[in-house]
């Protein structure tokens, strides 16, 4: 300790602020706040005599007013900054006050509690608190009677100095290495007597193992790094939390003078890296110089000859940036355990540091589940057992599939705009909890298809959530809760999704504790130019009305009639392999004023909300498509070839000239009517 006359007590930061009215200030000031980051130090002599001094700074302070508090109707002490007021206190238990003046008269003002007391403080309690996140973090606060601060010794180094609190107050320390440690608390006042206690800390040594991904937030994983090469590695706080890294802890290598081109270092993860679906490494990395050569390689546990490396070059310097590192040609049938990094291979060290993390293999392409998806018709695509890839408890094997034919047909729709439709056509499987008898039947609502959902996917997280009372993916008994009908109907399921390739997911819910139900779901395919799902062009133009085909003149929906008419965009238009047809509204369409609407978002009236059975006939070579069922329409549903509703009867088909403009984009038109031609542009999900 230093042996000074003074002991340094504390710094109190201030909280409570005063202000002026706005007359009493000058136009000349405007925008001058009052001090801030105003701060005391309180110093109290251990020789019986009482005194204490205070010495205040400020941020834009001009100068501060001392109250002791140890007289009524006091007058302050007017100190400049940089001074100290000394003042000698009977025992007691007084309340200081500073007041820190601005140059406009503006003030900020902090209390704190003085303790002053001859005696040797009694009834010491201490508190210690080990971090549960980083165990070697300790926090210590005391209180005692009779005491005005308290020296805590840590017991880590030699000669230790105490770190000194006030009443109330508390320490952090954060120790460097494991161990058992002493932590002593002494308890002052203003006489020489003192009192204090120990207290032993623990320290643990980090033991839990490596695995992906990796982070280097735990402070209980051991991660160990092996260098080589005369490089060295290790964890350390993140120096430039920046840009697309702001998390608090990094991995560092050092390459110094003299290490070798092949200097690296690397990580043992507990188990074998699973390559059977993810084969993407992405890597952030920081490093002070750009164009150098990042290699990433993986090696089998105990044979160094079995490994895999793939290289990549950063573009920018001394800025985060995220590498990529395809493993998709790795041989799967071999075992790699260790991760390992080099920077700046080929290259001898130079003093370079360099910095990295958040080490993930993910899927190896840009997965998109935008589209139109179906369970693949084939054994095992639909299961559930204990554990994720096992489907032991049941399996929908060749004879399930071909029973279940109206089930294997269902559409599950992810649309651009972040909607998600199940069109299950009149047909699905229903189960004996749907008021069914376990065979094909007509859907049951909420389970039809009828309401508004959206979808959320997070590849980083690999799920996906489907938002809306009955929308689901596979079965929809099943949920994150249990399954049907045993828990509530939910208003959203997340399932946990990873690409198998482009166009083939995997599809996890845990319906309740250990209960996995499973889903192979592949993208639709089509056999004829106008199979799939299509909508309206979300664009300008797209949706008009003129004279003669190619003129929108009389009407054409432009950018703000596209965002008014949303719900009416995601309408859906599904032609079926089978020959039927659906129209797919999702619970909400445009309903313009003769169908009893408002030309507004509304309820989808009948015939014209998709529920009666429709099918379709495309004539190729003459360019037409057929609907035939009452109801049933593209585009808007009052145009049709006998003219426009209410005007007509309602019509039993609709016959539609198409012309492909790629096989994707078509375009739609009726002549509603000697002369009056609607036209849509439609696009296939």
């Amino acid at each position: 300790m230093r042996l000074l006359k003074f002991i340094p007590i504390l710094t109190i930061l201030a909280s409570i602020f005063v202000g002026c009215n706005d007359d009493d200030i000058s136009y000349a000031f405007e925008g001058i706040s009052a001090p801030t980051d105003v701060n005391a130090v309180f110093d109290i002599t251990q020789d019986d005599t009482g005194l204490v001094s205070i010495t205040p700074s400020a941020t834009s302070a001009s100068s501060f007013e001392i109250y002791f508090g140890d007289t009524d109707n006091e007058e302050a002490t007017v100190i400049s900054p940089g001074s100290t007021a000394e003042h000698i206190y009977q025992e007691g238990t007084y309340t200081a006050r500073v007041v820190a003046v601005g140059a406009t008269g503006l003030t900020s003002e902090f209390s704190q509690v003085v303790v002053v007391s001859f005696r040797a403080p009694e009834n010491l309690v201490v508190t210690l608190d080990q971090d549960t996140v980083n165990p070697a973090i300790v926090r210590v606060s005391a209180s005692a009677d009779f005491a005005t601060l308290f020296d805590v010794y840590f017991g880590d180094v030699e000669n230790e100095e105490p770190t000194i609190i006030m009443p109330g107050e508390t320490v952090e320390h954060t120790y460097e290495n494991p161990g058992d440690y002493t932590v002593r608390v002494v308890a002052r006042g203003a006489g020489a007597a003192t009192t204090e206690t120990t207290q032993l800390v623990t320290i643990t040594a980090a033991t839990d193992p490596v695995t992906l991904p990796i982070d280097f937030e735990s402070f209980t994983i051991n991660y160990g790094f092996t260098s080589f090469g005369n490089a060295t590695a290790q964890v350390i706080d993140n120096p430039n939390q920046l840009d697309i890294n702001t998390s608090a802890r990094v991995g560092q290598l050092t390459k110094p003078t003299g290490a070798e081109v092949w200097a690296g270092t690397f990580l043992q993860l507990e188990n074998p890296i699973d390559f059977s679906t993810n084969k993407l490494f992405r890597v952030k990395v920081f490093a002070p110089k750009s164009g150098i050569t990042v290699k990433l390689k993986v090696e089998n546990a105990t044979d160094a000859n079995i490994g895999y490396e793939v290289d990549a070059v950063n573009t920018i310097a001394n800025e985060w940036e995220e590498l990529e590192f395809d493993f998709s040609a790795i041989d799967t049938n071999n075992e790699y355990q260790k991760v390992v990094i080099f920077f700046d291979f080929g290259v001898a060290g130079d003093d370079s540091v360099y910095l990295f993390d958040d080490v993930t293999l993910t899927t190896n392409m840009t997965a998109s589940i935008e589209g139109v998806w179906k369970l693949a018709p084939e054994a095992g695509a639909l299961g559930v057992g204990p554990a994720p890839g096992d489907t032991s408890w049941f399996a929908c094997d060749d004879a399930c599939v071909a029973e279940r034919a109206c089930y294997y047909d269902d559409l599950y729709v992810f649309d651009i705009d972040g909607t998600f439709s199940n069109v299950l056509g009149d047909q699905t499987w229903i189960e004996g909890w749907q008021g069914g008898s376990d065979a094909c039947g007509t859907p049951v609502a909420p389970y039809d298809g009828n309401n508004v959902a959206t979808y959320t996917y997070d590849q980083a997280a690999g799920t996906l959530t489907v938002n809306g009372t009955g929308a689901y993916i596979g079965l929809p008994k099943a949920n994150n809760q249990g399954e049907l009908p045993n828990v509530a109907v939910p208003s959203s399921i997340t399932y946990n999704i990873s690409f198998i390739d482009n166009n083939t997911i995997s599809v996890i819910v845990e319906s309740g504790a250990g209960v996995f139900w499973q889903y192979r779901l592949i993208r639709e395919t089509y056999s004829t130019p106008i199979e799939g799902v299509w909508k309206l062009a979300p664009e300008a133009g797209a949706l008009g009305v003129g004279p003669a085909p190619g003129d929108t003149s009389w009407f054409a929906c432009d950018d703000a009639c596209v965002a008014e008419r949303a719900c009416y965009y995601n309408d859906l238009y599904v032609f079926s392999a089978d020959g039927t047809f659906s129209n797919v509204l999702n619970g909400e369409s445009w309903i313009e004023g003769w169908q009893g609407g408002s030309d507004a978002c509304g309820t989808p009236v009948t015939p014209h909300d998709g529920s009666n059975p429709a099918t379709y006939t495309y004539d190729q070579s003459a360019g037409t498509v057929t609907i035939t069922g009452t109801g049933a329409y593209i585009g808007l549903a009052k145009a049709n070839n006998q003219g426009e509703l209410p005007n007509v009867a309602v019509p039993g088909a609709i016959t539609y000239d198409i012309t492909f403009h790629d096989v994707n984009t078509m375009s739609v038109i009726v002549e509603a009517g000697s002369g009056v031609f609607w036209q849509y542009r439609l696009i296939r999900l």
